[in-house]
């Protein structure tokens, strides 16, 4: 249902849909020096070091000549990470796809001090290691490998296999899919801060069924590949959390209360010291949160705070930009930050680990993510736009509270600011787009926002054709967010074809004033230039900035409120003077395509053309972590009724206008399954369309020759044909 987000496969509709074909890579972070005015970075010739102080001065640390094993080629760099003191570097190559990102490969260690290279697990299989990372003391490394996990000494290189008990159903220090897929969760062990145990997860997905993939193109015969896929109604996988001793190799379970199968554990790390750790548990509905302190030696663990909601809870990957990592401590462990919606809007709370709660972000706005915890200037740096949810900008506040927030960002620079904060509070790297500028990143310092290198930000004020926002308000009386890109040489006096991009899920926003809304990456030409009025509107049920009752209005209703407010929208533009009512199309992706479907099926009166990609027809066929979270758990009639009622496949008998359908038939994300049943029921009614199947392509249709130029071409196709462009 949803992109790469946070996490999404979001991010990647609409990155397809806005900006252009070809699939962003993973984001990979900002390592930056002890000092915080410096930063690595992967450059052709190996590591270099930047100065932000002086952004002309890249110094080489480590050079491809260091990174070339005896008798070998240089080390291909995809990741990397630094050792506390800044003495070696840890080499991630040769890597693999697991599912989204290439979280398996071979691991490489290099001193700068003994200049010397060696590879880690090297008797274990080759882009076998995930998630390998350096001991806080520096003098060990930790990786799994076949669902275990090992440690390696870095003096001696033995290497220790810490569980034995790792299967591709019980899995050790990972996840397995739907854990990845919805809650981010990839990196599943923590080092103590003494480097004597580690903390880590274990998933028993030994219940799990598996949906059967066929893949009947990579050999002369078919053969079925399984994906462990719990769907909706279905129990998710048993989920615990242990610590292993690396002296001993013994593991020390954590009591967490609760049944393990009806509970998941989103976020685990350690306190900031060794014999603790602390959990956060989401009961399955994931309209409970709670977290819990758990002593490693005896197992027992005491609840520091409790949150109930009507809706859904949302997780640490859903409000700090994909990223469940990390635990936000503060007053040297005795408090710790924590984000949440529990007085209508996303609020930063101070909590004790007493539980006692103080809220420092008062008012009505919410936070869009935490940037920075800058505990020496006594402020916390955050993103979100009190005035316009369509943009994002930085702000500031102080740890106790008591304030109002102060804009860091520029006045005179609206639009969309994200910013990677330097450790210690005084630069940051900046990057700035707004619909009619192109992206530009500078360095600038904090909290005054000078310009110290980089690209200085200027508005691209003489653009032509700019993307137009408006508000529109429609007949139940919401009001919604919209751009329009009109055509280039637009005649108010004719009327032109209007062709909506919808996705309409919780997972993301689609109107933003960011450097590509007004684009269609489907659309081989320029839609302006061709003639058509390209349009997004936005209602309830996005994530915008714009309350809690505006977001979760969407609960256990997703495919009826997230659909009326689009047609009622539509209903409205169609009323303006330029735009044909005789010429409306919609297209979506994934969760959009989910929409564009029961647009067409709903309202065949507004929508005359579709064009849904990567559709779930039927709400009770997608997993159950995301489909239960937004929609309930469909334990019995009254609940599955819900699944029912949003599902396009309900509605399909009702289609009158023109639709194409487009599928991957290796889909393990929204599974081809959907397309077949959806199919189904267009025969059944005697609804005619037309179906483009790509043969074994993902949830993004990327992989294969020529692929990305023939969804193009037969999207455009597609589009003129049903839905002629031009003013009339």
């Amino acid at each position: 249902m949803k992109f790469f987000r946070s996490g999404s496969l979001f991010l990647t509709a609409v990155l397809l849909l806005l900006g252009g074909y070809k699939v962003s890579a993973q984001r990979l972070p900002t390592h930056w020096t002890k000092d915080g005015y410096q930063y690595y970075k992967i450059t052709g010739d190996g590591i270099r070091i930047s100065d932000t102080r002086d952004t002309g001065k890249k110094n080489l640390w480590i050079s491809k000549d260091m990174l070339t094993p005896q008798g070998q080629a240089p080390l291909s760099i995809r990741r990397f990470s630094v050792s506390a003191d800044g003495q070696k570097v840890l080499i991630n190559t040769n890597t693999k796809k697991v599912w989204r990102y290439d979280t398996r490969g071979d691991y490489w260690v290099y001193d700068t001090g003994s200049k010397k290279l060696w590879q880690l697990g090297k008797n274990l299989p080759s882009s076998s290691l995930m998630f390998a990372k350096f001991s806080p003391d520096g003098n060990k490394a930790a990786y799994v490998s076949g669902h275990n996990i090992y440690v390696e000494d870095l003096t001696d290189g033995s290497v220790k296999q810490l569980t034995t008990d790792g299967s591709t159903k019980l899995i050790n220090g990972t996840f397995d899919w739907a854990y990845e897929e919805e809650f981010g969760c990839r990196d599943g062990f923590r080092w103590s801060p003494d480097s004597k145990a580690i903390a880590y997860w274990q998933i028993d997905a030994s219940k799990i069924k598996s949906y059967l993939m066929l893949n009947t193109t990579d050999s002369i015969y078919p053969y079925v590949v399984p994906v462990e896929y719990p769907v909706a109604g279905e129990d998710p996988s048993s989920c615990k959390v242990g610590v292993v001793d690396i002296g001993t190799g013994k593991t020390n379970w954590i009591n967490t209360p609760g049944d393990a199968v009806q509970h998941y554990i989103p976020r685990m790390e350690w306190t900031l010291n060794s014999s603790e750790i602390i959990l956060e548990q989401l009961n399955r509905a994931q309209t409970e949160s709670r977290v819990f302190i758990g002593n490693v030696s005896t197992g027992s663990t005491r609840m520091v705070r409790e949150e109930k909601s009507d809706a859904w809870i949302d997780g640490k990957e859903r409000w700090n930009g994909g990223d469940p990592i990390g635990w936000e401590w503060i007053n040297k462990g005795k408090d710790f930050l924590w984000v949440s919606e529990k007085d209508g809007w996303k609020h930063i709370y101070r909590v004790s680990r007493e539980g006692k709660e103080t809220l420092l972000t008062k008012g009505d706005y919410d936070v869009i993510s935490v940037n920075l915890i800058d505990e020496a200037s006594g402020y916390i740096y955050f993103m979100a736009s009190p005035q316009n949810a369509t943009q994002k900008y930085l702000y500031k506040i102080k740890i106790t509270g008591g304030t109002k927030p102060e804009r860091v960002s520029p006045a005179d620079e609206p639009g969309t600011h994200n910013y990677d904060i330097s450790p210690n509070g005084k630069v940051a790297l900046h990057n700035f787009s707004n619909s009619y500028t192109e992206p530009v990143s500078e360095v600038v310092s904090l909290p005054a926002h000078k310009h110290i290198g980089g690209t200085v930000v200027a508005l691209n004020k003489d653009a032509q054709n700019k993307t137009e926002f408006f508000k529109v308000k429609t007949a139940d009386g919401i009001e919604m967010d919209g751009w329009m890109k009109k055509p280039t040489h637009f005649d108010p006096h004719k009327k032109y074809p209007v062709v909506f991009m919808v996705y309409g899920e919780p997972a993301g926003q689609t109107v933003t004033d960011t450097w590509g809304a007004g684009r269609n990456g489907l659309y081989a030409g320029s839609m302006a230039d061709d003639g058509y009025i390209y349009m997004s509107v936005e209602g309830r049920g996005a994530p915008a900035p714009k309350g809690t009752a505006w977001r979760k209005a969407i609960y256990k209703k997703i495919g009826i409120v997230n659909i009326r407010d689009q047609a009622m929208a539509a209903k409205e533009i169609l009323k303006w003077p330029f735009v044909d009512s005789t010429r409306v199309a919609v297209h979506g992706w994934s969760g959009g395509g989910s929409s564009t479907l029961n647009l067409m099926f709903q309202y065949p009166d507004v929508y005359k053309t579709g064009v849904a990609v990567a559709a779930v027809g039927d709400q009770l066929t997608y997993d159950n972590i995301y489909q239960e979270r937004y929609m309930g758990v469909p334990v019995d009639a009254e609940g599955r009724a819900a699944f029912i009622n949003g599902s396009p496949i309900t509605y399909a008998k009702n289609l009158r206008g023109n639709l194409l359908y487009i599928h991957g038939t290796g889909d393990d994300n929204v599974h081809y399954k959907n397309a077949e049943e959806l199919i189904n029921e267009l025969i059944k009614y005697n609804r005619q369309f037309e179906l483009m199947s790509y043969p074994n392509r993902t949830h993004s249709i990327s992989e294969g020759e020529g692929t990305g130029l023939h969804l193009k071409t037969l999207f455009t196709r597609y589009l003129k044909e049903h839905c002629p462009p031009g003013g009339r």
